[in-house]
């Protein structure tokens, strides 16, 4: 025990820990943000381009992660579209921390974005009618009465993200880089113990992740029994 403890502490264990922690917990807001933001307006039937945004917002679901993060480093490489207007303000994006936020980001959202669109579209039908007779606006019926009704399904896609992002590789590689005490994290960390034959190190890192797949699968189980009494 104070041995795996002893290596936990070291420097080049506890960089990825945090630097996962860190991109967890900004992720974790950005999918409250947009993961709520793109379902309800992916649930508006006459939302003009609704295919196309569906179609990219679903895309990480489908296409090989590694595929992914190419066609992102492609679109924020120094020479992308995106990145080259960032480059031109001292902004990089490939290869820093910044490109793991954003590897974190697009490949938990669907995971928030499609749950929450289905909620909505399932659920809300006569609540809508009932705010407009009632005079509420569409912000109003949206904040008041929508969102607390499918809570449950919003927690519950935000832990699914939340544990896909400790546990994604194929973007961040692409995307992020697998720079020690930069960009590597704990995914990354115990691919490169792997590789450096310190299979103990690998071993801890992959305990601490089972860890944090069981927590997620135990809060998901207490959501569903809430919302299954709550029923």
């Amino acid at each position: 025990m104070h041995q795996a403890l002893q290596t936990v502490i070291q420097p080049e264990t506890l960089a990825p820990l945090l630097l996962s922690l860190k991109t967890a917990l900004a992720a974790l807001v950005s999918h409250l943000i947009l993961g709520v933001g793109l379902g309800y307006a992916l649930s508006l039937r006459k939302l003009p381009f609704r295919f196309l945004l569906d179609a990219i917002v679903t895309l990480p679901l489908v296409f090989p992660p590694i595929a992914t993060g190419f066609m992102l480093l492609m679109l924020f490489g120094r020479y992308g579209l995106i990145g080259e207007h960032l480059a031109s303000h001292g902004i990089d994006i490939v290869f820093s921390p910044a490109g793991v936020y954003i590897a974190a980001v697009i490949s938990g959202l669907p995971l928030v974005v499609k749950p929450v669109q289905s909620a909505i579209e399932n659920t809300t039908g006569s609540l809508r009618e009932a705010a407009r007779t009632l005079g509420k606006s569409e912000l109003n019926t949206l904040v008041c009465i929508i969102l607390p009704n499918i809570r449950g399904v919003i927690l519950a896609g935000l832990l699914l993200s939340v544990g896909r992002s400790f546990g994604e590789v194929g973007i961040t590689l692409m995307l992020g880089g697998n720079i020690t005490r930069r960009t590597e994290t704990v995914s990354l960390a115990i691919y490169n113990a792997v590789f450096e034959g310190n299979f103990e190190k690998a071993l801890l890192l992959s305990a601490l992740l089972a860890i944090i797949s069981v927590a997620v699968f135990t809060g998901m189980n207490k959501l569903n029994g809430h919302s299954k009494t709550a029923e």
